[in-house]
């Protein structure tokens, strides 16, 4: 008999706050003892995680299980969609590829992905006390109610309550509210418990006249107004983090492309958050400003987005960086980028073909049908042997005299990447390369900064969850959450006194 209350976080828009919600929600239970686990039906993000069972889920449901005390795993996320084009997706069902689909032929398999997410929901409704359910996108979109397993169609295939979030910091929050929900069907309405607005700044006094109106407009209640949370660091999802810290005491300029099929752009959170790393995004139309790193990170589509940066300008501007001394990082796409070579004969990310690299290592990669996934420890090539752990999610083989030179040794005897001969180049398929301190420390000192302040992401992490699940505690209606969760381990620990904090 399953013992787990299941509630589900639906957003009137994309980027509305379910996987910030969801990840708080996970934290405040697991604190106050609650065996609590993720779960988000459909996710179609480029940013993913390799699983303690070996597959691949999406970044935000890896930070989610982490928020919740757990080793993210393929059951909290069983179909994920990674965009090859504007109209495609390869599929990926319980960790594994299956197939390349265009939307149309995706929306004809939906049936068998339904099963896939049922299978996952009831091992974890049997094995936790609480299942936390992220929606994606927007209920309201009802061009895509037919057949749904991301949102209302799954909640009522489970029979579980919904929270509507929204972003007041957007504007229009109380017509993305009541305009969702006016849209939904009475069945679908009647799922909807009540509702949190997230990300406000102000006067909460000036908000409540709005705030009674729309409990008295729905006869729903606000759970809770969540303040915005400046400088809070969790893994994006997808998005690009949009702002840019001023910091002072930069000392390295680092760049980066933001190709059209970037994968994994959390490879650089590290390099972004660093206090002495003044960091940039370079978008389409943008000129490469002088920088002392250039980063090339993961691609979903290399071939496609090696196109793009050649018609943005940056093959010219990357060999005229080096020409002028300065290093490149290139993380999986972007490390097959650097050969003389990419070959495509299965048409796996396009046309079935080869195009000619960026020729700055002497390899050549061919991608194969079977993609490589498994979490890896190691040592830096560099001087000192920095530690250094991540994972891999590629499907390319490279080969090459360049790889005499590797980048990283790994603890399983395995040589990874390539290191050019002069030392201004380093390229690795290992995602995650920037994350252990000692490993960033010996990379910042390769780029320039051999003194540079240690920084800890995966602390920083841990901070900022707890951090948000303070803001929570505090700005939520706990009581009246307990209630949409109905009677149970959940509901009664959000009743119960909150837990003391260590010293």
């Amino acid at each position: 008999m399953r013992q787990a209350r299941t509630l589900m976080v639906q957003g009137t828009t994309s980027d509305a706050g379910k996987s910030t919600l969801v990840a708080g929600l996970a934290r405040l239970l697991w604190r106050r003892g609650v065996r609590v686990a993720p779960f988000k039906p459909q996710n179609m993000a480029l940013n993913s995680a390799v699983t303690v069972d070996g597959g691949e889920i999406g970044r935000a449901q890896a930070l989610q299980a982490i928020a919740a005390g757990l080793e993210p795993h393929t059951d909290m996320n069983p179909v994920l969609l990674k965009p090859s084009t504007d109209i495609g997706a390869q599929v990926i069902i319980h960790g594994r590829a299956v197939a390349n689909l265009s939307a149309r032929d995706y929306h004809n398999y939906k049936p068998r992905a339904m099963a896939a997410v049922l299978e996952s929901y009831g091992r974890l409704a049997d094995a936790y006390e609480a299942v936390l359910v992220e929606g994606a996108g927007s209920p309201a979109e009802i061009n895509l109610r037919d057949r749904d397993i991301a949102n209302m169609g799954f909640a009522e295939e489970v029979d579980c309550p919904v929270i509507l979030v929204a972003d007041i910091d957007r504007g229009g929050v109380f017509a993305h509210l009541v305009g969702t929900l006016d849209l939904l069907s009475p069945t679908e309405q009647a799922r909807v418990k009540g509702f949190v607005i997230n990300r406000f700044r102000g006067d909460i006094g000036l908000l409540q006249s709005g705030l009674d109106w729309l409990e008295a407009r729905t006869g729903r209640p606000v759970l809770g107004v969540v303040p915005y949370l400046h400088g809070l660091f969790l893994d994006a999802e997808d998005a690009l983090a949009d702002a840019r810290a001023e910091k002072g005491e930069a000392r390295l300029r680092v760049v980066a492309p933001v190709y059209p099929r970037i994968s994994n752009h959390t490879d650089l959170d590290a390099l972004r958050l660093h206090p002495q790393v003044d960091f940039s995004w370079i978008g389409p139309g943008q000129s490469m400003p002088p920088a002392d790193l250039i980063v090339l990170p993961g691609s979903k589509a290399v071939q496609a987005d090696l196109a793009w940066l050649r018609q943005q300008g940056w093959e010219e501007s990357i060999k005229r960086h080096l020409r002028y001394g300065g290093k490149v990082v290139a993380i999986c796409g972007g490390y097959q980028m650097l050969g003389r070579q990419l070959h495509d004969p299965l048409g796996l990310e396009g046309k079935p073909g080869s195009v000619a690299g960026l020729g700055l290592l002497d390899t050549e990669t061919e991608l194969e049908a079977e993609k490589q996934l498994q979490t890896v420890t190691g040592s830096l090539c560099l001087p000192g042997g920095a530690p250094v752990n991540g994972y891999e999610i590629h499907m390319g083989v490279t080969r090459g005299l360049a790889l005499a030179r590797p980048a990283v040794q790994l603890a399983d005897g395995r040589a990874d990447g390539a290191l050019s001969e002069d030392g201004q180049i380093l390229g690795t398929y290992l995602h995650g390369l920037f994350d252990h301190p000692d490993a960033l420390a010996a990379l910042l000192a390769w780029a320039g900064v051999s003194d540079a302040e240690r920084i800890d992401l995966s602390a920083r992490r841990q901070a900022d969850l707890e951090r948000l699940a303070d803001s929570l505690e505090a700005s939520l209606d706990l009581p009246r959450l307990a209630a949409c969760f109905g009677p149970g381990i959940a509901a009664d620990a959000l009743l119960a006194a909150a837990p003391a904090k260590l010293a």
